[in-house]
């Protein structure tokens, strides 16, 4: 019953970790690109916003 018990549990841990794995992969491949572009849309708006601003003071 001892090597079941471990063997359950080295199978119970190696899949939860490649379970973390895929996530933190997916995460840094599809996620945090599509957050950086919508930073980056933001920003540009926030600029044009400014200058739109600054243009009509006469």
């Amino acid at each position: 019953m001892k090597p079941f018990s471990r063997g359950f549990i080295l199978g119970v841990a190696t899949t939860i970790s490649a379970a973390a794995g895929c996530f933190y992969a997916f995460k840094r491949t599809v996620v945090e690109p599509i957050e950086e572009k919508e930073e980056m849309i933001a920003e540009h708006r926030r600029r044009a916003i400014r200058k739109m601003h600054s243009s009509h003071q006469g």
